[in-house]
């Protein structure tokens, strides 16, 4: 590979083969980010979620404890 490459100017080398490179997989980069992205959201959805349930419940319980009600 090396010697292949030795011989080229040094635009083919550093624009032109990662243009091409971004072309072919640019849309498979993309879909990838896509899935990161959105898994990362949905992670963090899910953590406020539980974290907003379990103070809910600690709020509920602990001012109920007091009056000892049953719901």
């Amino acid at each position: 590979m090396d010697k292949l490459l030795k011989g080229l100017p040094w635009w083919v080398k550093w624009i032109g083969i990662p243009v091409i490179a971004l072309v072919i997989f640019g849309g498979l980069v993309a879909s990838l980010i896509s899935i990161v992205v959105g898994l990362l959201f949905k992670v963090v959805v899910f953590v406020i979620l539980v974290g907003a349930l379990v103070f809910v419940v600690k709020r509920v319980t602990s001012s109920s404890s007091g009056d000892r009600r049953d719901w």
